[in-house]
């Protein structure tokens, strides 16, 4: 009693003995049984899981540099706002200094004496 990839065996020799067939056919076979294989399958399987997991990985990468980047911008465009802030309090500060060195009252007025 022959098994089963005897008998396989003896069938595709016949095939190929009696009948030409062409490359590409035996290349679409061949590739037929091999993505077949469970080991095979399970190895892509993995493979595109691990695609997967580093396509997010990568995005979330890119998405930290991105908020890093646009910090740094937003606290560059802040110094700027905060130099024109300060500018504009010291020339504040100093104007109410040069009003408060001045007397309200005329010397000679009448409530000064």
């Amino acid at each position: 009693m022959t098994t089963f990839l005897e008998q396989s065996k003896s069938l595709a020799l016949l095939i190929v003995e009696k009948a030409k067939v062409r490359k590409g056919l035996w290349l679409g076979v061949a590739i037929f049984f091999v993505f077949q294989l469970y080991f095979v399958r399970e190895l892509l399987a993995a493979e595109l899981l691990f695609a997967l997991g580093f396509a997010v990985l990568f995005s979330l990468v890119t998405l930290a540099y991105m908020v890093g980047s646009l910090g740094e911008r937003g606290l560059d465009y802040a110094e700027v706002g905060v130099r024109v802030i300060g500018d504009s309090a010291r020339r504040g500060f100093s104007a109410l200094e040069e009003i408060s060195r001045k007397q309200f009252r005329h010397p000679r007025s009448e409530s000064a004496q």
